[in-house]
């Protein structure tokens, strides 16, 4: 039997990307496993369990490992994309990975490019099984006289689906990024049948080029298309229901919009909600619920709050839930706990911090569209979480960024 290895690392044992440093002190104490968390309008929480990280493949390590998941097929394999460009691929087991794609070669190299670029994002075809497609995200630096931008693209993997040539590669969309960082990005197939993909701002800071409330790009929102149609020249078509495809001045693709940099999405398997983190600027953090149509708010809001001097407009959407500093720097977007394992945590949804290491639970009404209760699950300093995953049985996984570790969420003895 593997033996479990728990997680729990020194309360000064942050590490951080680039050249990035934080300490205890900034901030501002980590406090106890069980610190509350309230959010706006929630009543008084009564107590969710508190959690632990176990490493779910203690043979295996990854290089910067920034997103996990399955391929939805019967054949039982696990992926994880590593941020320099390699899927892996490997059975539950865990006993050894194979080599699933190699984009390396196609990529800058980790010191050429921003430490926000890079591989970002997987996501595997509804019917994987029979076409044997998958898309990914990467980011590409000026050159040949195209500009910075992120690929979404198709690959076909063999006949046996063990191994991917770069030769299948079919661009469905460039997006043009303007700086290197705010390059977001996630994949979601929903029910629907369609590719959902979030996009950053544009990077910089404070979203210089205005771009949170401008419709006629492709940054700062997240986008519906169908990629199993062609159209205007396009490698994909746009559904005739998204919300702004009549609009002469706005991109048809755009399904939401007025987000900075939303960093990783999920779709809950039982109520169809696609649920957010968005990265904050200065001093909150926030979880949406992302809706048709919805606006954000930013730039002119940064959370709750008015952000340099904006103003709230009429429709703007607030969050679900923020966070400030003295919690936290950067938010990871979680996943809805619908596994077997933890009926206690049955219907949270889990969502951290990736440079403090907390994971809060936060349970949502989505009749009432209301926050029932949301509490501090854990607090793992150093965990550096860079992505929530799920296994076909609907378990919630980690992905450690620096540790290189897989580690599978646990209720605490």
């Amino acid at each position: 039997m593997v033996r479990k290895t728990v997680i729990l690392l020194a309360a000064g044992a942050l590490v951080l990307a680039g050249a990035m440093v934080a300490t205890a002190q900034y901030f501002g104490g980590f406090g106890n496993l069980l610190e509350s968390f309230k959010g706006a309008d929630a009543p008084d929480p009564g107590p969710l369990p508190a959690i632990k990280l176990v490493d779910a493949f203690p043979k295996l390590r990854f290089d910067l490992p920034l997103w996990f998941g399955h391929d939805g097929t019967s054949s039982g394999w696990l992926y994880v994309c590593e941020q320099d460009g390699t899927i892996w691929r490997f059975k539950k087991e865990g006993e050894s990975k194979e080599e699933f794609l190699n984009l390396k070669d196609r990529m800058a190299s980790r010191r050429a490019r921003n430490n926000e670029e890079g591989l970002l994002a997987l996501a595997f075809h509804p019917k994987h099984a029979e076409n044997r497609y998958f898309y990914v995200c990467y980011s590409m630096l000026a050159a040949g006289g195209k500009p910075r931008r992120d690929v979404l693209a198709r690959f076909t993997a063999d006949n046996e689906g063990k191994a991917t040539d770069l030769g299948t590669e079919k661009i469905i969309l460039e997006v043009e990024e303007p700086y290197g960082n705010h390059n977001g990005c996630s994949l979601l197939f929903g029910k629907d049948g369609f590719l959902y993909a979030s996009f950053g701002d544009g990077g910089s800071a404070n979203d210089p080029h205005g771009n949170g409330q401008n419709l006629s790009t492709l940054l700062a929102s997240v986008i519906r298309i169908d990629v199993d149609q062609e159209s205007a020249g396009k490698a994909y078509s746009i559904p005739k229901d998204n919300p702004f495809v009549d609009r002469k001045d706005a991109r048809g693709e755009i399904w939401a919009f007025g987000l900075r940099n939303v960093w990783r999405m999920a779709f809950d398997a039982e109520t169809g909600l696609l649920w957010g983190g968005d990265v904050g600027q200065n001093s909150y953090e926030e979880i949406d619920i992302i809706e048709r149509g919805g606006n954000y708010g930013w730039n002119k809001r940064e959370g709750l709050h008015d952000f340099k001097g904006g103003e709230r407009a009429e429709g703007m959407i607030d969050p679900v839930a923020e966070y400030g500093r003295d919690k936290g720097v950067s938010v990871t977007g979680g996943c809805v706990y619908r596994g077997k394992m933890f009926e206690k945590l049955q219907g949270l949804y889990i969502y951290g911090d990736y440079q403090s290491g907390r994971i809060w639970g936060l349970q949502y009404d989505a009749k009432e569209k209301k926050v029932k209760q949301q509490e501090l699950l854990a607090h793992i300093p150093g965990a550096s979480i860079s992505s929530f995953g799920q296994d076909p049985q609907g378990e919630i996984y980690v992905c450690g960024h620096y540790r290189g570790t897989i580690t599978r969420i646990e209720i605490a003895d």
